[in-house]
């Protein structure tokens, strides 16, 4: 698919309800094709080869579509930032029925108190029958996991998982055999040149997969299928036209045991389609998006974004081995 030329290729900015990922806004492009709409929006520290892949998945949604689906709806998790415990709970709250919560921890500037006070308000909000798991991004080292892990666990009231605790595959294994809460890999798994790395260390009990990462709908299926553990689909805090994508990857999984990270447009002030990607009863039907005329123009970035996402996706396109926007 050749990429589309201005003014057909769209940069949107939204803003963030609290700040995520060390954001306050998210930005990206949106593009059209037979097949409908694809987004591409690697973060601002990724280099153009790794881009690549958010590219690759872009094309593969607006050029070519997806596999058909064998569920119609998909549970999800609800996401609570690093925020105090009395927001943890309004964010739990206002969920619309999740019966997940992802927490994040390991803050830069906050303590294992702040992260305690934290799951206590999540448990609270989710009741006994609620699960939790926990995200560190990578941020512990092996000593410090396993002893926050023991603490946060009981202050849970059970983890489900603890997603990326350290940074490395061998780290990985480490923690995961010196506590009983299973590991989830992430970035051990879209940020590696050898993902099955993981496996062969037996480094986690539970892997996570972002479509755009890691290249498209397509390529997730088969390294779910190559990697051979439960898969959990998560998103790279995209528009409801990215996150259109995840929701198509776990639709097409053959078996999915695990809530979903699916419900970040809760996370945007607002969004490009009129019908964002919600959840209802804690999960979220399986359907296309479409952006709204008026949504796009009023949430378009200025000319200094555009131009600068613009040269960007030249770049990355060539990189990729597809055709670049106009100059």
């Amino acid at each position: 698919m050749t990429v589309p030329a201005p003014p057909d290729l769209h940069v949107y900015r939204v803003g963030l309800r609290t700040r995520f990922r060390g954001l306050t806004e998210r930005d990206g492009v949106l593009l059209r094709g037979d097949a409908g709409w694809g987004e591409f929006s690697p973060f601002w520290d990724y280099d153009d080869d790794e881009s690549a892949a958010w590219w690759r998945a872009a094309v593969e949604a607006a050029g070519e579509g997806w596999p058909a689906p064998v569920r119609d709806a998909v549970p999800v998790n609800v996401t609570v930032p690093a925020v105090g415990p009395d927001l943890a709970r309004h964010v739990v709250a206002r969920s619309a029925g999740c019966r997940t919560a992802k927490v994040k921890v390991a803050e830069p500037g906050q303590s294992v108190d702040d992260e305690i006070a934290r799951l206590e308000a999540v448990r609270d909000a989710l009741g006994p029958g609620g699960r939790i798991r926990i995200d560190a991004n990578g941020a512990w080292d092996v000593p410090t996991a396993v002893d926050r892990l023991r603490v946060l666990d009981r202050a849970a009231g059970g983890l489900e998982y603890v997603e990326q605790p350290c940074a490395t595959v061998d780290e990985l294994a480490a923690v995961r055999r010196a506590v009983d809460v299973p590991v989830a890999a992430d970035e051990s798994i879209r940020r590696a040149e050898d993902p099955l790395a993981v496996v062969r260390a037996q480094a986690a009990d539970v892997v996570v997969l972002k479509v755009q990462p890691l290249g498209g709908v397509r390529a997730c299926l088969e390294l779910a299928e190559r990697v051979g553990l439960p898969v959990v689909v998560s998103s790279a805090l995209e528009s409801s036209v990215g996150l259109a994508a995840g929701v198509a990857l776990a639709a097409a999984l053959p078996e999915l045991p695990y809530a979903c990270g699916l419900a970040t447009a809760q996370l945007f002030t607002a969004d490009v389609v009129a019908d964002p990607l919600l959840p209802v009863d804690g999960a979220i039907a399986v359907r296309r998006t479409e952006p709204d005329a008026a949504l796009l123009a009023t949430h378009a970035a200025d000319d200094a974004l555009r131009a600068r996402w613009t040269e960007r996706t030249a770049r990355v396109a060539a990189v990729a081995g597809t055709t670049g926007p106009r100059a």
